[in-house]
């Protein structure tokens, strides 16, 4: 059975990708999400590597964020470009984290996600705001390996 069926339904997909598309309404910033069962390496270093196979480092503002989850592990990263890396700190990764981090203790993956992607999408819009010209850069889609 695929990763999608084994963790998520059909459903909380839909939801999740209405949350990125929701977000990217309002930013010239790009949100995937990512999940795998399995990180048997650091999770940063993995996360990263994702980022790079996604080619989320392409767009335009380097503006990219992640969600990276290995399910089965129960580790999850939230890493952003250099643009919006370089206007948010650590600070905001760890808050982010740290909110998403309750909703997964009780078993929510979707709720917290969505919780990510609509904070993420709240600080995208404070530094990268939505342009009249603004293409969707990436794939909304939630990618699965």
């Amino acid at each position: 059975m695929s990763e999608k069926k084994d963790h998520i339904n059909d459903e909380d997909q839909a939801r999740i990708i209405k949350a990125i598309e929701k977000a990217e309404l309002n930013t010239s910033g790009e949100i995937r999400v990512h999940i795998e069962s399995r990180c048997k390496e650091d999770i940063l270093d993995h996360a990263a590597f994702i980022f790079d196979k996604l080619e989320m480092h392409k767009t335009e503002q380097r503006n990219a964020i992640l969600f990276y989850i290995a399910i089965t592990d129960h580790k999850f990263a939230v890493i952003g470009d250099a643009g919006i890396h370089e206007k948010v700190g650590n600070d905001f990764w760890e808050k982010v984290k740290n909110e998403m981090t309750t909703y997964f203790k009780e078993g929510q993956l979707a709720e917290g996600l969505i919780n990510g992607i609509e904070k993420a999408g709240n600080e995208l819009k404070s530094y990268f705001p939505y342009q009249s010209n603004d293409k969707n850069e990436l794939d909304n889609e939630i990618s699965f390996s």
